[in-house]
């Protein structure tokens, strides 16, 4: 399965600080439907994701209803990417 959209980074300032990009409504939708298959628990649905010429490994995280997609301060760093902007983001699950 691939999914393609554009969000904004988010930062969240918990006890471990990370940046995120929501998944739309529509994609997490597809998620969870193929959730069953591939979650490895937690709900957590493993990844290759990919913003500009940056692939990476990763796991979507279940929030609120929906997904986020943890982004790597290495990928962060290598398409000049921060808070506020908004990224095209592509993911591909293996099903």
């Amino acid at each position: 399965m691939e999914l393609a959209f554009s969000g904004e980074v988010w930062f969240w300032r918990g006890p471990a600080p990370w940046y995120f990009v929501s998944v739309p409504e529509d994609a997490c939708r597809e998620l969870a439907a193929a959730s069953d298959v591939v979650s490895y628990g937690w709900g957590m649905v493993p990844v290759a994701a990919h913003i500009g010429s940056t692939s990476w490994k990763t796991s979507l995280w279940p929030k609120d209803g929906g997904y986020i997609v943890p982004i790597k301060a290495a990928v962060r760093r290598a398409e000049g990417v921060e808070e506020g902007d908004t990224v095209a983001i592509r993911l591909t699950v293996d099903l």
